[in-house]
C-alpha cells in the first residue's frame, strides 16, 4: 500500500502503534502526502543531568516526524531507511514547558534519495528545534529502485 495510507491506519489505530510509542510518549497526530505531525510529552524519564529533556529525546521526535514524512510519500512497494540526520536546538524543554509539536515535510524524493526537514514547538509556538534528515528509498526486497 501507499505510504500514506499505511501511516493514515496508524493514526486511525487500525494498524497497532509501533512499541517506541509507549516507551518514547510521542505519537502521530497528522498525516498527508509527505506530511505529518507529532506530538511528544517531555518527562522527568527524558531528563539530563542538569533537568533539561535529553536532546536525544528531541531527536527521536524530529527522526520519527521526518522519517514518516518519507514514509507517507512513498509508493506501494517502497521502504525507505534514515542515512543521515541533522538536529538544531534552539531553546531547552522541560517537563513543565507541556506536549510538544513536531511539523515535518518532504523537500525532496527522487528515485533514490528523499529528504525532509522537521520544525518542534512548545506550547506557545515558539520554535524549539529544528532537523533536516536524508533518507534512502528501497523496494520491499531492501534494494533501491534503479
Amino acid at each position: 500500500m501507499a505510504g500514506v495510507d499505511f501511516m493514515r491506519k496508524l493514526l486511525d489505530a487500525s494498524f497497532p502503534a509501533p512499541p517506541i510509542v509507549e516507551t518514547t510518549d510521542i505519537w502521530l497526530t497528522e498525516v498527508d502526502v509527505g506530511r505529518v505531525v507529532f506530538e511528544g510529552r517531555p518527562s522527568a524519564r527524558f531528563a539530563n543531568p542538569m533537568g533539561a529533556i535529553h536532546g536525544g529525546w528531541i531527536a527521536t521526535l524530529l527522526d520519527s516526524a521526518m522519517g514518516c514524512a518519507v514514509h507517507a510519500a512513498l509508493d506501494a512497494g517502497q521502504a525507505y531507511t534514515t542515512v543521515e540526520m541533522k538536529t538544531v536546538f534552539l531553546r531547552p524543554v522541560s517537563e513543565a514547558g507541556g506536549i510538544l509539536r513536531c511539523e515535518a515535510q518532504v523537500l525532496h524524493k527522487g528515485s533514490r534519495i528523499a529528504s525532509a526537514e522537521g520544525k518542534v514547538f512548545d506550547v506557545n509556538g515558539k520554535l524549539v528545534a529544528h532537523g533536516s534528515e536524508t533518507c534512502l528509498i528501497m523496494d520491499v526486497a531492501g534494494q533501491a529502485p534503479r
